[in-house]
């Protein structure tokens, strides 16, 4: 089907062993697209596997906080000005789901206690996460679509930092550091979360797209603002491109 795109990621600093999560999901979310899906359907059907697959640092895979806790974040947002963003939810396996149940609020955030009574109201699974004891802890997942009409979306997911603070949010959830969209191009980030939130990545590769037209070197310009040591990566959908791009490991895959 003709401009149909979609670009998914399985988190910076992620390897081959988990290049079979990202497959998955990257195809789930595909059929969604052939079959006249929109791109929102599509990011939420690729998120959502990636959540419930342990090996992925979200949802399912969530890491420990210092206190033993699970605490997730996830992001949803469209071309059409749309915005979710959900932080520090308990309890909640696929925490994209209610960040896309916000779409449609009047408010774009909900945290920790709040976001789970919002969930409770809209029928989202309470279920006890139990994460992973794995000590990396500095990535996400995410996809970025593009359906038959145009449309455009983005979606992240994160199981957080191993043995941050209770509260402690990263770049994910928030909106021109994590993530941006908007009618023409859609970027995802994954990472060193408190050094994307202080470059503000996403919304200013984009905007470096918008100057030059060129997707390919507004990313490599976006990841050469951080040090060589600091673990980054994007994904992006731009007009006619579709890109994924790391300093470091990771996991990504793109249909046209």
């Amino acid at each position: 089907m003709s401009g149909i795109m979609l670009v998914v990621h399985g988190g910076a600093g992620h390897g081959a062993k988990d290049q079979p999560g990202v497959d998955a999901a990257s195809a789930a979310a595909w059929k969604v697209l052939e079959s006249g899906g929109s791109a929102l359907d599509a990011v939420l059907v690729a998120v959502e596997i990636m959540e419930n697959d342990p090996r992925l640092n979200a949802g399912t895979g969530g890491r420990l906080r210092d206190d033993g806790s699970v605490q997730l974040d996830a992001a949803v947002a469209t071309g059409d000005g749309r915005l979710g963003l959900i932080m520090a939810i308990e309890n909640t396996p696929n925490p994209v789901l209610v960040a896309a149940d916000l779409l449609d609020e009047p408010f774009h955030i909900l945290a920790g206690r709040g976001a789970r009574e919002y969930a409770d109201k809209k029928g989202h699974l309470l279920s006890n996460v139990q994460g992973s004891p794995s000590p990396s802890a500095n990535d996400t997942v995410g996809a970025v679509a593009k359906d038959k009409d145009g449309n455009i979306a983005v979606a992240s997911s994160t199981g957080g930092c191993s043995g941050r603070p209770v509260g402690r949010v990263g770049d994910t959830p928030m909106w021109g550091s994590g993530l941006w969209c908007e009618e023409d191009v859609a970027i995802a980030a994954t990472g060193i979360g408190e050094e994307i939130m202080l470059k503000m990545l996403c919304h200013r590769v984009a905007q470096r797209y918008h100057h030059n037209g060129d997707l390919d070197e507004a990313m490599n310009w976006g990841l050469n603002l951080f040090e060589s040591d600091v673990e980054v990566g994007l994904i992006a959908i731009a007009g006619d491109a579709v890109m994924g791009l790391a300093n470091t490991e990771m996991p990504w895959k793109s249909y046209t």
